[in-house]
């Protein structure tokens, strides 16, 4: 898809837990995606991120039991790819240029395009936040 296709898209998922007398399923609503500081990859990361994958990027929050797929473990990137962190991969899962099953369905929007609405079209904050987001996983690999 190309990006202009995406210049209207700011969404991102939350779970909505039904609480009530009947146990349901959780299940996705989509909201617009909050504004954030693009120099902080840990704010981008609880505003974006945790939702499906956890607070702590283990794959474990809200979203995730409605979700098809399970939220990957952040965490054990670097240990899954021979004790290196897969820098360039995962800005390239963000950037939307990598195939992953969960990015770019119905259930994980690519941040790519929704970041370059955010910046207004500007490339070096898209840039930044990409960059800030990806320090901010790597910061979060098991030791």
């Amino acid at each position: 898809m190309s990006l202009r296709h995406f210049t209207g898209v700011s969404i991102f998922c939350l779970a909505a837990i039904v609480v009530g007398r009947s146990q349901q399923q959780p299940e996705l609503k989509h909201v617009p995606a909050p504004a954030t500081s693009s120099a902080s990859g840990k704010e981008m990361f609880k505003a974006y991120c945790a939702s499906c994958h956890g607070e702590s990027g283990k794959g474990d929050g809200p979203a995730a039991p409605a979700l098809k797929f399970a939220p990957a473990d952040l965490t054990a990137l670097s240990k899954d790819n021979g004790g290196k962190f897969p820098a360039n991969r995962v800005t390239s899962i963000l950037r939307g240029q990598a195939t992953v099953t969960a990015h770019g369905n119905n259930d994980m929007p690519i941040w790519g395009p929704v970041f370059w609405r955010m910046s207004q079209g500007h490339e070096s904050q898209v840039q930044q936040r990409i960059a800030n987001l990806t320090h901010y996983i790597e910061s979060l690999q098991q030791k």
